[in-house]
């Protein structure tokens, strides 16, 4: 707050500085921004194993945050990264060698490489295209294409893999000085005193809530789809089964795909039944999983009513992506209890309660 001394126009100019301060702020933050938001959650997550590392180390709370860094990267990042890259050098691998069969031996050749089962339709579907239409020239056209696609894929995965970077860096810090960072925005903050810790409690349950609850759901999801991998005699299903988990995490995609892809490599092997049997399980158990888990335990852990969290998550996806998974209920929160806030501390109203009624059942 600027002195009460001073001018109508210095209190403008400070505002106003105030203001451009806080945009370039938000501009300079937003690039890293998921990343901040990700190391924050899981620093409130990690914060009472940090407080017990730190007694159990004499007080080396710097040793304490280092090990629980190493942890995250060991059991979360490793294998998700991993996994991630065998993705994508087998789909560019498999695009490369679509692209040169045809160019060495034309369709014909590529009809040759494809299972028994399917070679007699697709030399049916061969026959049914015009002579006119080149299909050799249309996969070489596309074949520039999918080399574009391809370094695109490159440079994302390099993004990714320094926003990873810079989470964990972030995390170390949270986990060593957050405990300092939440008394400092307590006593800074112009909220009256104790109101911005509650409100960094109330983020912080839903925001473990919200973390519990993805990795709960993709393993659920997981054990779903692992029962159909076996029921369809799925090659490789451990394989499959942590695939699906790992997608499972990402809402954008979903662990549906992994089954609906499973379906298709039971098709390509002749395995046409087991294929619909597998496609239907994708959707209607597999798919289905995450929208009634997920919203149940979020719903039980923040104390928010199951439609307000199922919107919140639905909502947060489309306005932000992946991210909307974390800052919808995020955000759904921070305004519920800043009217909870407003109902008790500011209007000092008998109604204070009625804000309270229809947010749980």
């Amino acid at each position: 707050m600027p002195p009460s001394g001073m001018s109508r126009s210095a209190k403008r100019f400070f505002i106003g500085l105030m203001v451009v301060t806080m945009v370039l702020l938000a501009f300079g933050l937003r690039p890293i921004f998921g990343a901040l938001l990700i190391a924050a959650v899981l620093a409130s997550l990690l914060w009472p194993l940090q407080q017990w590392l730190s007694k159990k180390f004499k007080g080396r709370r710097a040793a304490a945050a280092a090990l629980l860094v190493f942890g995250v990267t060991t059991l979360i990042i490793t294998p998700v990264v991993t996994l991630s890259a065998f993705l994508v050098q087998e789909v560019t691998a498999g695009a490369r060698f679509v692209y040169q069969t045809v160019d060495r031996g034309g369709v014909q050749g590529l009809i040759a490489k494809l299972p028994a089962p399917l070679e007699k339709s697709a030399q049916s579907l061969l026959q049914l295209v015009p002579d006119e239409v080149k299909l050799e020239d249309a996969v070489n056209t596309q074949g520039g294409k999918a080399a574009a696609v391809a370094g695109s894929v490159v440079a994302a995965t390099g993004t990714m893999m320094l926003n990873t970077a810079l989470m964990l860096i972030a995390l170390y810090f949270f986990l060593l000085r957050g405990e300092a960072c939440v008394q400092w925005l307590d006593s800074a903050s112009p909220l009256r005193k104790g109101q911005s810790h509650e409100l960094l409690v109330g983020v912080k349950k839903v925001a473990n809530s919200v973390v519990k609850s993805n990795f709960i759901t993709a393993g659920v999801q997981a054990a779903a789809a692992m029962a159909g991998y076996l029921i369809a005699r799925v090659p490789y299903p451990i394989f499959f089964g942590a695939v699906t988990f790992v997608f499972a995490l990402i809402p954008a995609v979903g662990a549906a795909i992994v089954v609906l892809s499973a379906a298709g490599i039971l098709i390509l092997t002749g395995h046409p039944y087991f294929a619909l049997f597998l496609g239907l399980w994708g959707i209607v158990v597999v798919g289905l999983v995450d929208n009634l888990v997920r919203p149940m335990l979020i719903k039980g852990d923040a104390e928010l009513d199951g439609a307000v969290v199922f919107f919140a998550l639905m909502g947060g996806v489309l306005a932000f992506g992946t991210l909307g998974l974390i800052i919808g209920p995020l955000v759904v929160a921070m305004f519920l209890a800043l009217l909870r806030m407003y109902h008790r501390d500011l209007r000092h109203s008998p109604r204070a309660a009625v804000a309270k009624l229809p947010l749980h059942e």
